[in-house]
């Protein structure tokens, strides 16, 4: 069993907010790589602000938690608060 402890997460882009939802160990380094431009999901749509974290054991609990956060049909558009 994974006991790691996982970041799931929403940012909203500056530019026009939209929001993504994803998980990580390091969310200060995932924050940079998307205001870098390296995740290509995000890189049009910089620069992102930190919206929502939570602490989540296990990256199964995190990858299962991320879609709680997410409409379904808009993929990582939107986030329901």
């Amino acid at each position: 069993m994974d006991n790691e402890v996982y970041i799931v997460y929403a940012i909203i882009s500056k530019k026009d907010g939209r929001l993504y939802v994803g998980f990580t160990k390091d969310i200060e380094q995932r924050l940079k790589w998307h205001n870098q431009g390296k995740t290509k999901s995000t890189k049009g749509y910089r620069p992102w602000k930190l919206y929502y974290t939570e602490k989540v054991k296990g990256r199964l609990a995190a990858r299962r938690k991320c879609p709680h956060l997410m409409i379904p049909g808009f993929g990582l558009l939107f986030f329901i608060d």
